[in-house]
Protein backbone atom coordinates (compact mmCIF):
# COMPACT_ATOMS: atom_id res chain seq x y z
CA UNK A 1 0.00 0.00 0.00
CA UNK A 2 0.75 4.03 -0.27
CA UNK A 3 0.79 6.14 1.84
CA UNK A 4 -1.29 9.23 1.53
CA UNK A 5 1.75 11.40 0.58
CA UNK A 6 3.21 8.40 -1.36
CA UNK A 7 -0.01 8.50 -3.79
CA UNK A 8 -0.20 12.38 -4.32
CA UNK A 9 2.89 12.53 -5.67
CA UNK A 10 2.54 8.98 -7.99
CA UNK A 11 -1.34 10.61 -9.08
CA UNK A 12 -0.57 14.95 -8.90
CA UNK A 13 -2.86 15.31 -6.55
CA UNK A 14 -2.59 17.07 -3.02
CA UNK A 15 -2.73 15.52 0.14
CA UNK A 16 -5.45 18.01 0.98
CA UNK A 17 -7.21 16.86 -2.58
CA UNK A 18 -7.42 13.98 -1.34
CA UNK A 19 -8.83 14.18 2.10
CA UNK A 20 -11.55 16.20 0.15
CA UNK A 21 -12.17 13.53 -2.43
CA UNK A 22 -12.36 11.10 0.42
CA UNK A 23 -15.10 13.11 2.27
CA UNK A 24 -16.84 13.51 -0.86
CA UNK A 25 -17.37 9.74 -1.51
CA UNK A 26 -15.13 10.65 -5.05
CA UNK A 27 -11.70 8.61 -3.98
CA UNK A 28 -12.00 6.36 -0.92
CA UNK A 29 -8.69 5.44 0.25
CA UNK A 30 -8.61 1.43 0.54
CA UNK A 31 -7.89 1.66 4.45
CA UNK A 32 -7.50 4.06 6.61
CA UNK A 33 -5.82 3.61 10.24
CA UNK A 34 -7.89 2.99 13.36
CA UNK A 35 -5.81 4.85 15.36
CA UNK A 36 -3.79 7.39 13.83
CA UNK A 37 -6.66 7.99 11.06
CA UNK A 38 -3.59 7.89 8.50
CA UNK A 39 -4.94 6.71 4.80
CA UNK A 40 -3.40 4.61 2.62
CA UNK A 41 -4.04 3.44 -0.94
CA UNK A 42 -3.72 0.69 -3.49
CA UNK A 43 -1.51 1.33 -6.16
CA UNK A 44 -4.54 -0.20 -8.39
CA UNK A 45 -6.29 3.55 -7.41
CA UNK A 46 -4.10 5.65 -9.26
CA UNK A 47 -5.75 5.48 -12.78
CA UNK A 48 -9.38 6.68 -11.04
CA UNK A 49 -6.70 9.01 -8.73
CA UNK A 50 -4.96 10.50 -11.96
CA UNK A 51 -8.47 10.52 -13.99
CA UNK A 52 -9.84 13.01 -11.06
CA UNK A 53 -6.84 15.37 -11.79
CA UNK A 54 -6.87 15.62 -15.46
CA UNK A 55 -11.03 16.17 -15.31
CA UNK A 56 -10.24 18.69 -12.41
CA UNK A 57 -7.61 20.57 -14.87
CA UNK A 58 -10.61 20.55 -17.24
CA UNK A 59 -12.76 22.03 -14.75
CA UNK A 60 -15.04 19.68 -14.54
CA UNK A 61 -17.79 20.08 -11.09
CA UNK A 62 -16.85 17.64 -8.93
CA UNK A 63 -20.07 15.98 -8.73
CA UNK A 64 -19.82 15.47 -12.61
CA UNK A 65 -16.53 14.15 -12.11
CA UNK A 66 -17.72 11.63 -9.99
CA UNK A 67 -20.50 10.07 -12.42
CA UNK A 68 -17.52 9.70 -15.26
CA UNK A 69 -15.46 8.18 -12.88
CA UNK A 70 -17.76 5.47 -12.62
CA UNK A 71 -18.86 5.19 -16.19
CA UNK A 72 -16.84 2.29 -18.20
CA UNK A 73 -14.40 3.65 -20.68
CA UNK A 74 -17.01 4.48 -23.85
CA UNK A 75 -19.26 6.17 -21.40
CA UNK A 76 -16.90 8.14 -19.99
CA UNK A 77 -15.39 9.22 -23.18
CA UNK A 78 -18.42 10.40 -24.23
CA UNK A 79 -19.17 12.27 -21.39
CA UNK A 80 -16.06 13.99 -21.13
CA UNK A 81 -16.73 15.13 -24.92
CA UNK A 82 -20.10 16.05 -24.31
CA UNK A 83 -18.76 18.38 -20.92
CA UNK A 84 -16.21 20.10 -23.54
CA UNK A 85 -18.70 20.72 -26.18
CA UNK A 86 -20.51 22.50 -23.60
CA UNK A 87 -17.29 24.35 -22.24
CA UNK A 88 -16.70 25.38 -25.84
CA UNK A 89 -20.32 26.87 -26.57
CA UNK A 90 -19.97 28.75 -22.68
CA UNK A 91 -16.81 30.17 -24.05
CA UNK A 92 -18.24 31.24 -27.52
CA UNK A 93 -21.18 32.55 -25.51
CA UNK A 94 -18.77 34.70 -22.91
CA UNK A 95 -16.58 35.69 -26.26
CA UNK A 96 -19.22 36.91 -28.39
CA UNK A 97 -20.72 38.96 -24.65
CA UNK A 98 -16.65 40.58 -24.35
CA UNK A 99 -16.71 41.82 -27.98
CA UNK A 100 -19.85 43.04 -27.34
CA UNK A 101 -18.65 45.25 -24.45
CA UNK A 102 -15.29 46.30 -26.26
CA UNK A 103 -18.45 47.87 -29.07
CA UNK A 104 -20.26 49.32 -26.55
CA UNK A 105 -17.47 50.56 -23.95
CA UNK A 106 -15.68 51.94 -27.57
CA UNK A 107 -18.58 54.04 -28.47
CA UNK A 108 -19.14 51.39 -31.67
CA UNK A 109 -22.73 49.79 -32.38
CA UNK A 110 -23.59 46.40 -32.08
CA UNK A 111 -23.53 43.64 -34.54
CA UNK A 112 -26.18 45.36 -36.86
CA UNK A 113 -24.77 48.96 -37.26
CA UNK A 114 -27.98 51.36 -37.11
CA UNK A 115 -28.48 55.14 -36.53
CA UNK A 116 -29.80 55.80 -32.81
CA UNK A 117 -33.65 56.20 -33.19
CA UNK A 118 -34.65 60.00 -33.91
CA UNK A 119 -38.25 59.47 -32.68
CA UNK A 120 -39.92 57.84 -30.59
CA UNK A 121 -40.97 54.06 -31.45
CA UNK A 122 -43.48 51.67 -30.53
CA UNK A 123 -43.91 48.21 -30.24
CA UNK A 124 -47.00 45.44 -31.04
CA UNK A 125 -47.19 42.14 -30.72
CA UNK A 126 -48.75 38.62 -30.97
CA UNK A 127 -48.13 35.45 -29.40
CA UNK A 128 -49.16 31.73 -30.23
CA UNK A 129 -48.19 28.36 -29.08
CA UNK A 130 -49.69 24.97 -30.81
CA UNK A 131 -49.19 21.49 -29.78
CA UNK A 132 -48.98 20.15 -33.22
CA UNK A 133 -50.43 17.11 -34.37
CA UNK A 134 -48.11 14.47 -33.10
CA UNK A 135 -47.20 15.09 -29.40
CA UNK A 136 -49.50 13.90 -27.22
CA UNK A 137 -48.73 17.29 -24.82
CA UNK A 138 -47.87 21.20 -25.60
CA UNK A 139 -44.64 21.35 -23.29
CA UNK A 140 -44.12 25.18 -24.67
CA UNK A 141 -45.16 28.06 -23.17
CA UNK A 142 -44.86 31.68 -25.22
CA UNK A 143 -45.31 34.87 -23.60
CA UNK A 144 -45.87 38.64 -25.60
CA UNK A 145 -45.86 41.61 -23.44
CA UNK A 146 -45.54 45.69 -23.48
CA UNK A 147 -42.03 44.94 -22.99
CA UNK A 148 -41.11 41.28 -22.78
CA UNK A 149 -41.60 38.77 -25.20
CA UNK A 150 -40.13 35.16 -24.41
CA UNK A 151 -41.14 31.30 -25.55
CA UNK A 152 -39.84 28.20 -23.48
CA UNK A 153 -39.66 24.93 -24.57
CA UNK A 154 -39.60 22.19 -22.25
CA UNK A 155 -38.72 18.68 -22.69
CA UNK A 156 -38.42 15.34 -20.58
CA UNK A 157 -41.09 13.90 -17.44
CA UNK A 158 -41.58 17.36 -16.10
CA UNK A 159 -40.78 19.79 -19.10
CA UNK A 160 -43.92 21.30 -19.48
CA UNK A 161 -43.73 22.86 -15.45
CA UNK A 162 -39.87 23.81 -16.47
CA UNK A 163 -41.23 26.04 -18.93
CA UNK A 164 -44.25 27.57 -17.36
CA UNK A 165 -41.81 28.31 -14.71
CA UNK A 166 -39.12 30.09 -16.59
CA UNK A 167 -41.79 32.40 -18.63
CA UNK A 168 -43.11 33.11 -14.95
CA UNK A 169 -39.67 34.10 -13.79
CA UNK A 170 -39.27 36.64 -16.56
CA UNK A 171 -42.72 37.86 -16.86
CA UNK A 172 -41.53 39.78 -13.24
CA UNK A 173 -39.90 41.91 -15.35
CA UNK A 174 -42.38 42.89 -17.87
CA UNK A 175 -42.29 46.71 -17.60
CA UNK A 176 -40.19 50.12 -17.82
CA UNK A 177 -36.08 49.03 -18.03
CA UNK A 178 -33.88 52.10 -18.87
CA UNK A 179 -31.77 51.35 -21.84
CA UNK A 180 -28.50 51.31 -19.55
CA UNK A 181 -29.54 48.42 -17.02
CA UNK A 182 -31.00 46.05 -19.51
CA UNK A 183 -27.94 43.82 -19.45
CA UNK A 184 -27.71 43.51 -15.71
CA UNK A 185 -31.67 42.89 -16.02
CA UNK A 186 -31.36 40.49 -18.65
CA UNK A 187 -28.98 38.56 -16.47
CA UNK A 188 -30.15 38.65 -13.14
CA UNK A 189 -33.70 37.55 -14.97
CA UNK A 190 -31.69 34.60 -16.34
CA UNK A 191 -30.50 33.68 -13.24
CA UNK A 192 -33.74 33.87 -11.88
CA UNK A 193 -35.17 31.30 -14.00
CA UNK A 194 -32.48 28.96 -13.76
CA UNK A 195 -32.94 28.96 -10.51
CA UNK A 196 -37.13 28.80 -10.94
CA UNK A 197 -36.27 25.87 -13.01
CA UNK A 198 -33.67 23.78 -10.57
CA UNK A 199 -35.98 24.15 -7.88
CA UNK A 200 -39.18 22.91 -9.69
CA UNK A 201 -37.45 20.21 -11.87
CA UNK A 202 -35.02 19.10 -8.20
CA UNK A 203 -34.53 15.36 -8.22
CA UNK A 204 -37.00 14.69 -11.63
CA UNK A 205 -36.11 14.59 -15.50
CA UNK A 206 -36.78 17.58 -16.97
CA UNK A 207 -35.93 21.14 -18.73
CA UNK A 208 -36.38 24.10 -20.76
CA UNK A 209 -34.82 26.27 -23.51
CA UNK A 210 -35.72 29.86 -23.29
CA UNK A 211 -35.77 32.80 -25.59
CA UNK A 212 -36.18 35.82 -24.19
CA UNK A 213 -36.31 40.15 -25.69
CA UNK A 214 -37.33 42.97 -23.06
CA UNK A 215 -37.88 46.29 -24.75
CA UNK A 216 -36.69 49.68 -23.67
CA UNK A 217 -37.71 51.93 -26.56
CA UNK A 218 -34.33 51.73 -27.91
CA UNK A 219 -32.81 48.86 -27.23
CA UNK A 220 -33.55 44.77 -26.78
CA UNK A 221 -31.86 43.04 -24.25
CA UNK A 222 -32.00 39.33 -25.27
CA UNK A 223 -31.15 36.02 -22.50
CA UNK A 224 -31.13 33.14 -24.64
CA UNK A 225 -30.19 29.22 -23.83
CA UNK A 226 -30.91 26.19 -25.95
CA UNK A 227 -32.22 25.64 -29.62
CA UNK A 228 -34.95 27.96 -29.35
CA UNK A 229 -34.45 31.00 -31.79
CA UNK A 230 -34.78 34.78 -31.92
CA UNK A 231 -34.48 36.49 -35.55
CA UNK A 232 -35.20 39.40 -37.08
CA UNK A 233 -36.85 40.83 -40.40
CA UNK A 234 -34.61 44.22 -41.54
CA UNK A 235 -34.97 45.56 -45.12
CA UNK A 236 -36.23 42.33 -46.43
CA UNK A 237 -32.97 40.14 -45.49
CA UNK A 238 -33.84 37.69 -42.27
CA UNK A 239 -30.68 37.50 -39.64
CA UNK A 240 -30.83 34.71 -36.55
CA UNK A 241 -29.29 36.73 -33.90
CA UNK A 242 -29.17 33.57 -31.28
CA UNK A 243 -26.65 30.70 -31.35
CA UNK A 244 -27.79 27.23 -30.81
CA UNK A 245 -26.44 25.19 -27.96
CA UNK A 246 -26.40 22.12 -29.83
CA UNK A 247 -24.50 19.59 -30.52
CA UNK A 248 -24.62 19.82 -34.38
CA UNK A 249 -24.31 23.37 -33.94
CA UNK A 250 -21.14 23.16 -31.94
CA UNK A 251 -20.25 20.34 -34.72
CA UNK A 252 -21.04 23.19 -37.07
CA UNK A 253 -19.04 25.73 -35.93
CA UNK A 254 -16.06 23.31 -35.95
CA UNK A 255 -16.07 22.64 -39.25
CA UNK A 256 -16.74 18.73 -38.85
CA UNK A 257 -20.83 19.19 -40.24
CA UNK A 258 -22.21 21.14 -43.19
CA UNK A 259 -25.21 22.96 -43.04
CA UNK A 260 -27.06 20.35 -45.50
CA UNK A 261 -25.99 17.66 -43.02
CA UNK A 262 -28.09 19.05 -40.63
CA UNK A 263 -31.80 18.13 -41.14
CA UNK A 264 -30.57 14.61 -41.29
CA UNK A 265 -28.39 14.49 -38.11
CA UNK A 266 -28.97 11.61 -35.55
CA UNK A 267 -28.24 13.93 -32.62
CA UNK A 268 -30.47 17.35 -34.05
CA UNK A 269 -32.34 17.39 -31.20
CA UNK A 270 -29.47 17.13 -28.26
CA UNK A 271 -28.81 19.42 -26.13
CA UNK A 272 -25.68 21.01 -24.78
CA UNK A 273 -27.22 23.73 -22.70
CA UNK A 274 -30.43 24.13 -21.09
CA UNK A 275 -32.37 25.38 -17.87
CA UNK A 276 -32.35 22.15 -15.61
CA UNK A 277 -32.17 20.73 -12.30
CA UNK A 278 -28.53 20.94 -12.06
CA UNK A 279 -29.15 24.77 -12.38
CA UNK A 280 -25.34 25.27 -14.17
CA UNK A 281 -25.37 26.78 -17.45
CA UNK A 282 -26.17 30.49 -16.99
CA UNK A 283 -28.02 31.81 -20.50
CA UNK A 284 -26.23 34.37 -22.97
CA UNK A 285 -27.63 38.10 -22.66
CA UNK A 286 -27.08 40.66 -24.80
CA UNK A 287 -27.90 43.91 -26.35
CA UNK A 288 -29.18 45.03 -29.73
CA UNK A 289 -30.49 48.35 -31.37
CA UNK A 290 -33.72 49.40 -32.17
CA UNK A 291 -34.91 50.50 -35.66
CA UNK A 292 -38.63 51.79 -36.91
CA UNK A 293 -39.30 48.61 -39.48
CA UNK A 294 -38.01 45.70 -37.79
CA UNK A 295 -40.26 42.60 -37.23
CA UNK A 296 -38.81 40.06 -34.93
CA UNK A 297 -39.64 36.56 -34.27
CA UNK A 298 -39.32 34.36 -31.31
CA UNK A 299 -39.89 30.80 -31.86
CA UNK A 300 -39.50 27.20 -30.13
CA UNK A 301 -37.83 24.21 -32.41
CA UNK A 302 -40.94 23.11 -33.41
CA UNK A 303 -41.37 25.82 -35.71
CA UNK A 304 -37.87 26.32 -37.14
CA UNK A 305 -37.26 22.70 -37.87
CA UNK A 306 -39.79 22.67 -39.97
CA UNK A 307 -39.85 25.74 -41.86
CA UNK A 308 -36.26 26.84 -43.22
CA UNK A 309 -35.13 30.34 -43.24
CA UNK A 310 -36.63 31.07 -47.06
CA UNK A 311 -40.29 30.13 -45.59
CA UNK A 312 -39.78 32.07 -42.44
CA UNK A 313 -38.54 34.88 -44.43
CA UNK A 314 -41.55 34.85 -46.83
CA UNK A 315 -44.51 34.11 -44.55
CA UNK A 316 -43.11 37.00 -41.99
CA UNK A 317 -42.78 39.17 -44.78
CA UNK A 318 -45.76 38.30 -46.37
CA UNK A 319 -48.24 39.52 -43.91
CA UNK A 320 -48.95 42.76 -42.26
CA UNK A 321 -49.88 42.60 -38.54
CA UNK A 322 -47.89 39.95 -35.67
CA UNK A 323 -51.34 38.35 -35.14
CA UNK A 324 -51.36 37.31 -38.44
CA UNK A 325 -48.13 36.42 -38.90
CA UNK A 326 -48.00 34.07 -35.63
CA UNK A 327 -51.46 32.44 -36.81
CA UNK A 328 -49.66 31.96 -40.31
CA UNK A 329 -46.73 30.48 -39.28
CA UNK A 330 -48.16 27.80 -36.72
CA UNK A 331 -50.26 27.12 -39.87
CA UNK A 332 -47.87 26.03 -42.31
CA UNK A 333 -46.00 24.33 -39.49
CA UNK A 334 -49.14 21.70 -38.88
CA UNK A 335 -49.03 21.69 -42.91
CA UNK A 336 -45.56 20.33 -43.05
CA UNK A 337 -46.75 17.61 -40.33
CA UNK A 338 -46.40 19.53 -36.68
CA UNK A 339 -44.53 16.87 -35.62
CA UNK A 340 -43.49 18.76 -32.36
CA UNK A 341 -45.01 21.92 -30.43
CA UNK A 342 -45.29 24.82 -31.91
CA UNK A 343 -44.34 28.83 -30.49
CA UNK A 344 -43.80 31.62 -32.08
CA UNK A 345 -43.98 35.25 -30.74
CA UNK A 346 -43.83 38.24 -33.55
CA UNK A 347 -43.45 41.61 -32.54
CA UNK A 348 -43.03 45.20 -35.03
CA UNK A 349 -41.21 47.96 -34.08
CA UNK A 350 -42.73 50.81 -35.40
CA UNK A 351 -42.44 55.22 -35.29
CA UNK A 352 -44.70 56.01 -33.09
CA UNK A 353 -47.46 58.48 -34.57
CA UNK A 354 -46.49 62.24 -34.42
CA UNK A 355 -48.68 63.97 -31.20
Amino acid sequence: MLTIGAFARASRLSAKALRLYDELGLLRPARVDPVSGYRFYEPAQLERARLVAWLRQLGMPLARIRTVCDLPGPAAARAVAEYWRGVEADTEARRDLAGFLVRQLSGRDDIMPTQPPTQPLTISYAARTDRGLVRAANQDRAFAGDRLLAVADGYGQRGEAASAVAIDALRRIDSAVPAGDLLNVMAEAGRQARTAVAERVAGEDGGTTLTALLWSGSKLGLVHIGDSRAYLLRDGELFQITHDHTVVQSLLDEGKLTADEVATHPQRSILLRALTRDGEPEPDVRLHEVRAGDRYLLCSDGLHTVLDEDALLTTLAGVAAPHEAVERLVERANEAGGPDNISCVVADITARPAG
